[in-house]
């Protein structure tokens, strides 16, 4: 009795050693795996524009997918007033090396200036191209023409997101202030930015269309 004793008393000590081992090896194969690293690279829309940090869509986005049991981080990218040109001229130093994806959110800007639909269409296609060389994923928000501009600005305008994605096989939003738009309640006094409640009615919308893009994400 005494030596079954002896020999339980073993296995204690020998479980408890094993348990303390594994706790100083956190980079074991019993360690959480690594975050899928986003970026939400756009303008105003998305950088949180008279927001707190934590109130701002890449924020707000991470909190929900997170909330679903996505390991996931997300960085801000965005800059107010950037049309798609300014985000192509800092695609490099806003996209850092291990990004696994990104939320490109521009053309709002192009749209409000007036400027030729072909300027944003080239930009944002060449943002593209240039994220898929580096092997990053790419998921675009589309915007649409104000209706003030007239019909042939907008015919020109609003397909420019949805013939790049099909193009190049891309996961589409295709209107990213969809549900806020002109509703007063969700807009800060300028009628053009989303409010902190406005940002929680994009997420809630977005949602599936991001998570259908990170499927198509390489498995970490």
């Amino acid at each position: 009795m005494k030596r079954q004793s002896g020999l339980f008393m073993a296995i204690i000590f020998a479980c408890a050693g094993f348990v303390a081992e594994m706790a100083a090896f956190p980079t074991s194969s019993f360690a959480q795996a690594q975050p899928i690293r986003l970026v939400a690279l756009g303008d105003s829309l998305s950088a949180g524009y008279l927001l707190p940090q934590e109130a701002a869509f890449p924020a707000a986005l991470e909190r929900a997918l997170k909330a679903k049991g996505y390991n996931v981080e997300i960085i801000n990218a965005g800059v107010s007033g950037d049309t798609s040109s300014g985000g192509l001229d800092r695609l490099d130093w806003s996209v850092p090396d291990g990004t696994d994806g990104v939320i490109v959110e521009l053309g709002a800007n192009d749209m409000l200036r007036g400027l030729d639909p072909a300027i944003p269409r080239q930009s944002i296609e060449t943002i593209v191209e240039r994220l898929k060389a580096r092997n990053i994923g790419v998921m675009l928000a589309g915007m649409m023409a104000s209706r003030n501009l007239g019909p042939d600005y907008a015919q020109k305008f609003d397909p420019l997101y949805q013939d790049i994605a099909k193009k190049h096989g891309l996961v589409l939003y295709p209107f990213f202030l969809e549900g806020i738009a002109g509703d007063r309640s969700l807009n800060l006094p300028d009628g053009l930015h989303p409010t902190a409640k406005g940002v929680e009615v994009i997420v809630e919308r977005i949602l599936p269309s991001v998570e259908a893009f990170l499927a198509t994400l390489p498995k970490r």
